[in-house]
């Protein structure tokens, strides 16, 4: 039975609570998205969906060998690149068939989703740093944030212009940031696994 010390139940409580307001993000979003036609928003509800699932793979890393941490952390770095190849083939085929985003919807549910996403970065951040899953699960949320600052303005230029290009270029940039987001946890994994200590 794997031990627990007090600061791995702090972050088995926040990943817990992280988890928990990225699956209602990921319903919520997804609903609107497709109410939308908005190709933005359903990214950011797979994206969600995503996150939901790399934060549970975190919650079971908690506690357990640092092996297992960088396992679940690179597991987290893949679904991230999966996420964006997804986001990618959606994009393409919106741009070929025609989409109509709805601009108010998109910047609606973004700014809510901007305020969850910073609430998870707040309660992250508290956590310790030097943890290879924990900082995992912090560059999701900081990928999230800025996901819905792209979703917020590519709305007022759909209202503006009244076209749904700008929907689909932040679906290429939210793909873009996942694709980055990725590499960076495989990267810091990978660097962890050269520099670091075996946890008992």
């Amino acid at each position: 039975m794997m031990k627990m010390t007090s600061e791995d139940r702090q972050q088995r409580r926040t990943l817990l609570v992280v988890l928990i307001l990225n699956a209602l993000l990921f319903a919520g979003l997804g609903v609107a998205g497709w109410i939308a036609d908005s190709s933005a928003l359903l990214a950011n509800a797979v994206d969600n969906a995503s996150d939901a699932a790399v934060y549970l793979i975190s919650f079971l890393a908690v506690g357990r060998a640092a092996t297992w941490k960088r396992g679940a952390a690179r597991t987290s770095g893949v679904l991230l690149l999966l996420f964006a190849l997804g986001v990618l083939i959606d994009v393409g085929r919106r741009w070929w068939f025609g989409t109509e985003p709805i601009g108010w919807t998109m910047m609606a549910l973004a700014l809510v989703a901007a305020v969850v996403n910073l609430i998870c970065l707040g309660l992250l951040r508290r956590t310790r740093k030097d943890d290879v899953n924990m900082r995992a699960a912090e560059t999701f949320s900081l990928n999230d944030f800025a996901s819905n600052g792209g979703i917020l303005v590519a709305g007022g230029l759909v209202l503006w212009l009244d076209q749904a290009w700008p929907d689909l270029v932040v679906g290429l940039i939210v793909a873009g940031i996942a694709v980055k987001g990725g590499l960076e946890i495989l990267r810091d994994a990978h660097e962890d696994s050269g520099g670091g200590q075996e946890a008992a």
